[in-house]
């Protein structure tokens, strides 16, 4: 009768086994750990260039902003310019149609005016 004694080849065996797989479980939780440290310090990395990125691309779309309103604001006067100067050209127009003999003019039927007309009708 035995007490406590081994049974043949298993005590041995299984704890040097057990021994074995501690220290390759070990081996590979410290791998995994740091293949997790890796991806994270690559996914910290690239979440970096993505915010960078996308905070260059918004830099970007306000610059042009800026210039779009200071070109529409610039357009704008430009159409006011030259809606005054259209009234005052008009104005100018109209002024000139009173006077001029050649809208008076009996003989007004020529498609081509003769110089001496046009002359007749210009400034001096």
């Amino acid at each position: 009768m035995s007490c406590g004694a081994p049974a043949a080849g298993s005590a041995v065996p299984r704890s040097a086994e057990g021994g074995q797989q501690r220290a390759a479980s070990a081996f590979q939780s410290h791998e995994e750990d740091d293949k997790k440290v890796r991806r994270r310090e690559k996914n910290r990395v690239a979440a970096q260039r993505s915010r960078k990125k996308q905070t260059q691309k918004a830099d970007k779309l306000h610059e042009e902003y800026e210039s779009l309103e200071q070109e529409n604001t610039s357009l704008k006067k430009e159409i006011g310019k030259l809606t005054d100067e259209m009234k005052h050209l008009s104005e100018v127009l109209k002024d000139h149609e009173k006077i001029c003999p050649l809208l008076h003019c009996t003989m007004n039927f020529v498609t081509v005016p003769r110089p001496d007309a046009l002359s007749s009708c210009l400034p001096r």
